[in-house]
């Protein structure tokens, strides 16, 4: 199925420069119109108050914020733009435990590091496809995942398609043409510099950083 990603605006909040250019520059070669780009979660969440992405990709590890206190600011505070908002977590972890922590703080998908770029298509599909109704609990404000405790669904969230009218201006899609063509250098630059071919996964981050 072919998807309509000019009109969705991401925002990556990754702490590691080389892994959000590398996230970013994907996004782009994917098609998507708007990307936005933070260096940990209080940048990301100004971020987010002032574009109101329709998706967010989110790392783990970051200071002074981390990603599941990220989560947490989008989902309960009353001036976040959108608590319904689509977030997948990057993490080089895959306990049960942290999982359910994840999950618990409102976590919509998982991004195992380290990735390539059908890893990140796929994530983005499943949030597209699969629009998550949304479950307040006592303990919980999130993404429905059939929990066994007992909740309220409140929103039957539709999407992250919403800006169509934000497409018709040529110059705008002559700018994201310009920035398509541009993100697909930058990954061929890295790719020849890390001795990488296409289809290989990204993780340059530390190995205590993810």
């Amino acid at each position: 199925m072919a998807y309509e990603l000019h009109k969705i605006s991401v925002l990556v909040v990754e702490d590691n420069q080389p892994m959000l250019d590398i996230t970013k520059s994907l996004l782009l070669t994917f098609g998507i119109g708007h990307v936005v780009g933070a260096q940990n979660g209080e940048q990301g969440y100004d971020r987010f108050c002032e574009y109101n992405n329709d998706i967010i990709i989110a790392d783990w590890m970051m200071k002074p914020m981390d990603g599941i206190s990220f989560t947490r600011l989008v989902r309960n505070d009353p001036k976040s733009p959108n608590p319904y908002v689509p977030i997948i977590l990057m993490t080089g972890f895959s306990e049960r435990r942290r999982v359910i922590q994840a999950r618990d703080a409102g976590v919509t998908e998982f991004l195992v590091k380290p990735f390539n770029a059908k890893d990140l298509y796929r994530r983005l599909v499943q949030v597209i496809e699969r629009p998550r109704q949304f479950v307040r609990a006592p303990d919980f404000f999130g993404p429905d995942r059939r929990r066994k405790s007992v909740g309220k669904t409140i929103a039957n969230y539709e999407g992250p398609f919403r800006r169509d009218a934000d497409m018709k201006n040529p110059e705008i899609l002559k700018m994201m043409r310009q920035q398509q063509m541009a993100a697909h250098d930058t990954l061929d630059r890295i790719r020849k510099r890390e001795g990488l071919n296409k289809g290989d996964k990204f993780d340059l981050s530390p190995q205590d950083d993810r």
